[in-house]
């Protein structure tokens, strides 16, 4: 009889990726404090160097608060081509082992290791092979978490950070679980975590104190999925991406202009076009690209990863103005758009006691209201104030 294959999943997780290329790149910037983000105050950093978060540099955090941790920060605008060019050879890397990769992000993805022990020996040896073909190929470091469920696998990802592996074999899920805080679950935030501390939550083996069906009367449906999560159960498995890939929209003008204000309105038109189209498809997405092309036919694209995934019409405006506001407009503009892409594997995946600043909470409460109107009455059953006189204007 065939021994039987116990189930594997690896998260595999770039260290410190946006920084860790540029300091591949450039050799003057290794070693030090370095982070991606705008050049302006108003600006936040989307990755730090390891150097740089010993100061307690982090993502989402503005670039003033980071200058005032870090006076010594190397601050650099990011180039989100040549990440997405090492992304793609670093996903290259891994479907050498397996052909069931789920890109997660373009940092980061899930691997099906079932039955890799077969060809590449113990799981120990899969995540070393892993990790040193990563090296060769791309010149980065990642770290790898395997485990016997894909929430774990991410956990372990995080354990021993940068370059390392951390592995949860199955007869150690249980000891493992009992002592983990409930905050390490993903999509266990810090509103979430402070709820459950108040109920006298603060680890997994807490949460097993009481059976599933409390916690559903007590949270609804994610307090079941809580106590699933605090013994070890997790249906999720390795899904190879296949869905659409971007959302966009762009308009050519009759007449090329070089007035940011105008230019401005048509981003948040845009911005309505594709945070309803994206909450329509139930996609949310992480980059947002600021496409321009110029009155000589000049193209250029502009792009920022978001810490988490959004439809958000208020922010995808707000991220395509910011790169806007980012560039010099030396010559008349005849085209602009935005979209929105790396999208969330799974549709509109809600994550356990999913969280959002109260001000994203608000609006995006706002853009399902709008959204209502629109479906019931027409698309031009509401528009925006600010958009008002603009639509007006525009040729029928």
């Amino acid at each position: 009889m065939m021994p039987i294959m116990l189930p594997w999943i690896l998260h595999i997780d770039m260290d410190a990726f946006f920084a860790s290329v540029e300091q591949l790149d450039n050799p003057e910037l290794r070693g030090k404090p370095i982070a991606i983000g705008g050049s302006s105050d108003r600006g936040v950093v989307s990755t730090a160097s390891y150097e740089a978060r010993k100061f307690g540099v982090r993502s989402a955090l503005s670039v003033v608060k980071a200058r005032r941790l870090c006076p010594q920060l190397i601050l650099i605008p990011g180039r989100m081509k040549r990440y997405k060019e090492l992304s793609r050879l670093a996903m290259g890397v891994l479907q050498e082992f397996s052909p069931t990769v789920e890109q997660a992000s373009v940092d980061e993805a899930y691997l099906d290791g079932t039955g890799l022990e077969r060809l590449f020996g113990p799981i120990d040896e899969v995540g070393r092979r892993i990790r040193e073909r990563m090296v060769e190929v791309t010149g980065l470091t990642c770290s790898v978490g395997a485990a016997p469920v894909r929430f774990l696998a991410k956990i372990a990802s995080d354990m021993n950070k940068p370059d390392g592996m951390f592995i949860i074999r199955h007869d150690e899920v249980e000891t493992f679980l009992h002592t983990l805080p409930v905050k390490k679950i993903p999509g266990v935030g810090k509103k979430a975590a402070a709820t459950l501390e108040r109920l006298g939550v603060r680890t997994c083996g807490d949460v097993r104190q009481k059976p599933k069906d409390h916690w559903e009367k007590r949270l609804g449906k994610q307090g079941g999925v809580l106590h699933d999560r605090a013994c070890g159960i997790d249906n999720n498995g390795v899904i190879v991406w296949t869905g659409a890939k971007s959302c966009s929209a762009e308009n050519t003008f009759h007449e090329d202009t070089a007035d940011r204000g105008l230019l401005t309105k048509w981003l948040l038109a845009q911005s309505e076009r594709v945070g309803g189209d994206l909450r329509r498809h139930d996609y949310k997405g992480r980059t947002i690209t600021l496409k321009v092309k110029f009155a000589d036919f000049k193209q250029i694209t502009r792009s920022k990863s978001l810490e988490g995934r959004t439809d958000n019409t208020a922010l995808i405006f707000e991220t395509a103005c910011d790169l806007l506001e980012q560039l010099e407009l030396r010559r008349p503009v005849r085209l602009i758009g935005v979209g929105v892409s790396n999208f969330e594997p799974r549709a509109r995946q809600v994550t356990l006691f999913e969280e959002a600043p109260q001000e994203q909470e608000a609006t995006s409460e706002l853009d399902q209201a709008v959204d209502s109107v629109r479906k019931k009455f027409g698309s031009k059953a509401m528009i925006r104030g600010d958009l008002l006189e603009f639509h007006k204007k525009q040729p029928k």
